[in-house]
């Protein structure tokens, strides 16, 4: 019996012509240069779906005018890539889906996806793009979310200060172990950030008065605790010098506010994704989905795994 030979990993970027996702391009065409793989770049034309008496649903057909502007907006984008980029292969598709279901159709479990933070899509969300919020909550690879500056680049397309943060869920250990293998990519800076909150107020001279010990202190040994063995455990699962600087980052402090504090200097944050049912992006989780609002710098969304529910 003959087996069909693996497919290619890929860097998947879904373009529309607007400002964020030429940001998206620039990083993507980067990125696949930087991994030496294919760039496969979407269009998606988002037509309806009809469906006849007789048979069963079918998307409508674009015109003949609405197929040139395809042609016309992948055409501009492969020109680019080939000016930014020149030793990257690039492939093009038009897709008659949504831009979500095109890209998510595209990809693969050994590729990424890149998008931009809005465009792609007729609705914004209350947080960012519709797409980015879609595709980041249900691929089955990681998804890169990249903001454009105010002239359409890329806020940051390197590599060399990468920000994770972890608390010892099983999404922020697989999160951790994405972040150390982009940062080894151009042998950088692995930011770990690990972050608390006080559960109730407390009199920390009156507890302490009392004997107790302070509540600062009893995290602080935690975190210290929890972020040497998710390190020991994601180191050993990757032999050999990596070739990266890690360091540690311990705050009592809101999530969100303690990653986006450690990333004003970096080049990109990588998170953890707990999206599940229908509703997607609202139950992405909050800390995705604050730093996706917030971040100025591209953000890493490392999907949801079947065993993280």
């Amino acid at each position: 019996m003959t087996t069909e030979p693996q497919r290619t990993a890929k860097v998947v970027v879904g373009i529309d012509g607007s400002d964020q996702s030429r940001a998206a391009l620039e990083w993507a065409a980067v990125e696949a240069a930087r991994r030496r793989v294919p760039l496969l770049i979407v269009h998606a034309l988002g037509m309806p779906v009809i469906v006849s008496a007789y048979g069963g649903p079918a998307r409508f057909q674009p015109t003949e005018e609405m197929s040139g502007q395809a042609d016309a907006v992948l055409t501009s984008a492969e020109r680019y890539v080939n000016e930014l980029r020149p030793s990257v292969v690039v492939e093009l598709v038009t897709a008659l889906e949504e831009a979500p279901l095109a890209l998510l159709r595209q990809s693969h479990p050994h590729d990424i996806i890149v998008v931009g933070t809005r465009g792609l899509g007729a609705f914004a969300s209350m947080f960012v793009g519709s797409v980015s919020v879609r595709v980041s909550a249900q691929a089955p690879c990681p998804v890169v979310v990249v903001p454009a500056d105010e002239e359409g680049h890329a806020t940051r397309t390197g590599l060399d200060r990468v920000v994770v943060g972890v608390d010892g869920s099983k999404p922020s250990h697989r999160a951790l172990g994405l972040a150390v293998d982009v940062a080894a990519e151009s042998r950088g800076e692995l930011i770990v950030v690990n972050s608390w909150e006080v559960p109730f107020p407390y009199d920390p001279v009156a507890m302490t008065a009392a004997g107790y010990k302070s509540q600062d202190e009893i995290f602080e040994r935690q975190s210290e605790k929890l972020v040497a063995e998710l390190l020991d455990d994601v180191m050993a699962e990757r032999p050999g010098d990596l070739g990266i600087e890690v360091t540690i980052v311990r705050t009592q402090s809101n999530p969100v506010d303690a990653l986006l504090e450690a990333a004003a200097e970096a080049d990109v944050i990588v998170v953890g994704s707990r999206g599940r049912g229908t509703v997607r992006g609202l139950l992405m989780g909050s800390v995705s989905q604050g730093v996706l609002h917030h971040a100025k710098v591209p953000v890493v969304v490392m999907p949801k795994h079947a065993d993280e529910d």
